[in-house]
């Protein structure tokens, strides 16, 4: 209990700091865990082992609310049709919602070596990388189309490019427009991960995931996801176990 306290009490002092403009707190990694029965954070690799079971029985992809059954996709349940890779389209994949790019490039080890060497060579990547808070299930076409673009809203009714899926991907701009039922939920995971690992975010961002984060409240699919990500990392998302904590973070 001493030590989530502590954990609380640095997320809201590193959301302090970047409220009011300071730069991003240090952040120490913790020790990592592995296996199937241990509690607490987990690199990238023993995070996908464990996803299965925190999804067990809510396995609808993030993106285009496509249900599946172990990695295979059913596109008739959400209408979906590939844009390019029907064999890419045709497997779940773990989204990153804060990119992998976003949780590293500004770190020394990226530009020795990028991804790799931080997955390598970095605890705090590492810690970031297999954060359970982040990692959602999606189409493998869609996680591709993603990439490390970042999250915009520009379409009030979406042309879909995938079928009847509603997430949209603008490749000029570089942004992507995530359907609306997850907007919330993908607000709260980017605030509390930039949050969490004193990341920057521009204003222009952190006002569309606040207005995001406010018209869509936490849900039910939320809050059992957190629960099941406290009982595997002991430690969830503190914006959908306390979130009244949003005004703190937004003002």
């Amino acid at each position: 209990m001493k030590q989530l306290a502590a954990l609380g009490e640095s997320i809201l002092s590193s959301a302090a700091s970047q409220q009011s403009g300071g730069a991003p707190s240090q952040v120490r990694a913790e020790p990592l865990v592995s296996g199937g029965k241990a509690t607490g954070h987990r690199d990238f690799a023993a995070a996908k082992r464990i996803l299965p079971r925190v999804y067990s029985g809510m396995e609808v992809d993030f993106y285009c609310g496509c249900r599946y059954e172990g990695k295979a996709v059913d596109w008739q349940s959400c209408g979906y049709q590939p844009r390019k890779s029907e064999s890419r389209a045709s497997r779940i994949e773990w989204e990153h919602v804060v990119p992998a790019w976003v949780l590293g490039h500004q770190r020394q080890c990226w530009q020795q070596g990028g991804r790799k060497a931080c997955g390598d060579q970095d605890p705090l990547f590492q810690m970031a990388e297999g954060d359970l808070n982040n990692l959602v299930p999606a189409v493998g076409e869609v996680n591709g189309d993603r990439a490390n673009f970042a999250y915009g809203a520009w379409e009030i009714h979406p042309r879909p490019i995938y079928g009847q899926c509603q997430s949209l991907v603008d490749f000029k701009q570089k942004r992507f427009q995530p359907r609306e039922e997850v907007r919330g939920a993908a607000a709260r995971i980017t605030l509390y991960m930039h949050q969490r690992y004193g990341l920057r975010m521009s204003q222009q961002d952190r006002q569309l995931m606040c207005a995001w984060a406010r018209q869509h409240p936490v849900d039910e699919w939320e809050r059992q996801r957190n629960k099941r990500i406290m009982q595997w990392q002991g430690e969830g998302n503190f914006l959908v176990s306390q979130p009244e904590e949003l005004n703190r973070v937004c003002g």
